[in-house]
Order: structure tokens, then sequence, then C-alpha cells
């Protein structure tokens, strides 16, 4: 009997594209016939954007437009071809993004087997397929991310900032992997730092060296990162001016959304939006993300796929907005680490079962706020808090499993 593993992967790709396409179709039907719509409302905000565009007017003339002017060029077709192009190039994307994740895991030296494997958790995810071709534009940013990650793995150091600088401008949160594949890139050579050391004792001066000093690879990469972001923003500025500066970027650096939302801090943001401390309490809400992303660059820059995955899970968790189209940053890049962690099927559908289970507590005051009018935000603060540790638990169980299969990797090695 074949097992699925067995199965070429582009014949999986083939046949995950296959469901989106049926996906779309039924959104049609859906959309037309029922109340509740199968299409993300991102998606008509995208094409309004794209119609702007191919009248030569600024696509943050329509309203709540927040991302790149790319990605209304990029959907200009929309208008003039169907308006079903959209969702196609999304789902275009999410194979692409399958397609990375299977050359990923094999430069990682793992076998066609799990890199299959690892494929197929992407290819044949019900959340995936359904939010690229609802005309969600995540896919785009998982490509890029991944490739971030590819080219780091490939030593191809000019490509990945490239590529980096170009992810940044969709969205900001990549911004964080900066750190640690600062320190992933080549370190200077030990004889080189010995010279700057006065004792050999001083091995917190040497480690501190070896981590931040300006190899030639690093100067490259940062040099690299610099420049193709500044261009890119000096030419959507030269474009679309103070506007793109403000809804591109500002906004989401700034952004106080007090609505009800899975983040810990909300409840806290709503009750004290009217004070004149506000401002400064949701730059407080940064502290505990900033100190978790610098420790983690610290400790797992080794392992990047791990650690980009930690860097995004840890922003997402404690950020101040968390929304469900925020999952899809770390959902990304955990088919990446799902072959170096020790855990049993059992336990991970356990894990996947409370994940679910808490985003459920979470959605039932939120209907009766938003739908009945009824006050629940008390509720829903209680359910977010339940939803927030039950992410930590998970993040630390994959940290405790991940150290044993390397502490089991190190004593089959020596």
């Amino acid at each position: 009997m074949i097992t699925m593993t067995e199965i070429p992967i582009g014949a999986s790709c083939w046949a995950a594209f296959a469901i989106r396409v049926l996906l779309i179709l039924y959104g049609e039907i859906q959309d037309r016939m029922m109340v509740v719509k199968y299409t993300d409302i991102d998606y008509h905000v995208f094409t309004d954007a794209a119609r702007y565009v191919t009248q030569g007017e600024s696509p943050y003339q329509r309203a709540t437009y927040r991302y790149t002017p790319i990605l209304a060029f990029m959907l200009t077709p929309n208008i003039w071809l169907s308006p079903l192009f959209g969702k196609l190039l999304f789902c275009i994307f999410d194979i692409i993004a399958g397609l990375l994740i299977y050359d990923i895991i094999q430069i990682q030296s793992y076998s066609v087997p799990t890199a299959t494997k690892g494929a197929l958790v992407w290819l044949f995810n019900p959340l995936t397929a359904a939010i690229s071709s609802r005309g969600n534009a995540e896919s785009i940013m998982a490509v890029l991310v991944l490739l971030v990650i590819r080219c780091l793995l490939k030593r191809q150091t000019k490509l990945c900032a490239l590529t980096l600088a170009l992810s940044v401008h969709f969205k900001i949160y990549p911004l964080t992997y900066c750190l640690p594949i600062y320190f992933y890139v080549t370190s200077p050579k030990r004889k080189f730092i010995h010279r700057f050391i006065w004792t050999k004792s001083k091995n917190i001066l040497e480690r501190f060296l070896d981590l931040f000093w300006p190899t030639k690879e690093r100067i490259e990469f940062v040099a690299v990162f610099i420049v193709t972001f500044a261009a890119l923003t000096a030419v959507m500025y030269h474009w679309y001016g103070d506007e793109f500066l403000s809804e591109a970027y500002l906004y989401h650096v700034t952004r106080r959304d007090v609505r009800h939302n899975f983040s810990p801090f909300f409840y806290m943001l709503y009750l004290t939006s009217d004070w004149s401390s506000s401002f400064l309490l949701g730059l407080l809400a940064f502290v505990p993300q900033v100190v978790l992303l610098v420790a983690f660059s610290l400790v797992y820059y080794r392992d990047i796929a791990f650690c980009c995955f930690a860097h995004t899970f840890v922003f997402v968790t404690f950020n101040k907005v968390c929304t469900s189209q925020y999952f899809l940053w770390y959902l990304t890049l955990l088919p990446l680490i799902l072959p170096a962690t020790m855990m049993s099927i059992k336990e991970g559908v356990c894990l996947i079962t409370a994940w679910f289970l808490a985003q459920a507590l979470w959605l039932l005051p939120a209907y009766y706020l938003e739908f009945e009018g009824k006050d629940t935000f008390i509720f829903i603060w209680l359910a977010g808090l339940t939803f927030f540790f039950t992410n930590v638990y998970i993040l630390v169980r994959l940290i405790l499993t991940r150290e044993t299969f390397t502490q089991n990797r190190r004593l089959k090695t020596s």
C-alpha cells in the first residue's frame, strides 16, 4: 500500500492546488447564497486598492488599506482580468511555500520522506488552504520568510539580506530575525579575537566579541539589508509620500487596537484608552517581547529555523494586538522544526486540541459581544489569558522536546 510520503511531491502539490481551487469555487457560491461570506474582507480592500492603482491614483485612497503598494500592483489583474485572480495567486504562493518547506528540511540533512511529511503538513492543512482561498495575502509572507531561511542555510548571505528586506517591507515582524541572523552569519576566527583579549579567562568578553564582531559576511548582510529596505522605502515614498509611511509602517508600530482580540493586554488597553499615560502603557507592553526575543537570539541562533519560529511565536503571543491571521506567521515555520522534536503523536494531538479549544473558548464570548451586544469583556479577557498560557505551555514543550532530540543526536554521534 502506497503511503502519502511515497507520493511524489509534485503530485501532492497539484492535489493541494486542486483542493484550493475547489474552495475558491465553493467560496463564490457561499458569497452569493449566504449571509456569512467566505471571501476575506481584506480581499475586497486589496481589490479596491488595485482599482485605484489602475486609475493612476494612490492605493491608500481605500480606507483601511495599510499594506505596501506592491501588493496593490500585484492584484491589478483583479480589475482587468478576473476578480478571482488574487485568490489563485495566493494559492500558488501557498504551494510554493510547501515546496520551500520540502527543500529546507532536506537542506537540514533530513531524509526525503521526512521532508515530504513536513511539506504535507503545510499543503494539506485545512487552515492554510482556507486562508489563501479566502483571499488572504499571508501566503506571500510565508514564501518570503521561507526564502530568507533557505538562503541563510545555503550561505547566500546577500540574497538572504535582500529577501529579508523585502519581507520587512511587506510586514514588519520579520525584522525581529535580524539579530539571530547576524549571529548565525559566519563568526570570526578565534585567533583573530584573541588579539583583542588580555587573558583567556575572560570568556564572557570572548563570547560577546564572537557574537557581535563585524566580519565581512556580517557587514555585507547589514549593508545589503539597509540599502534594499531604504531603496524600497524611498521609491514608495516618492510615489505616495507621507501617506505611505503612515499607513504601511507607522500605523503598525503605533497601533493601539483596543477592540477585543486574543492579546492578554487588550483589556488593560481598552480600560485605559482615555488615560494620558495610555501610550506609555502600550510601549511597556513591548518589554516582555523584547526581552524574550533577545534571549532566544542568544540561545538558539545556531538552529536558525527553530530560532525564527520561536521569535515569531513569541512576537504573536506577547503582542498587544493578536488576531487569527497572525497565527499563520508561526505555522509557516512549524513544519521546519517538527523533525527535531521528540514528541509523541499523542502529546502532539493533545497540544493541537488544547490550542483549538482555547480559541473556541475565546470565540464564544467574542460572538456574544460582537453579534448579541452582550457585555462579555471580562470573559473575553479571561479566555485570552487561557489562550496565552496555552501558547506558552506549547512553546515550552517544543523547547524541551527539541533539547531532548539534540541530546540524543549528540550521544549517537559521540
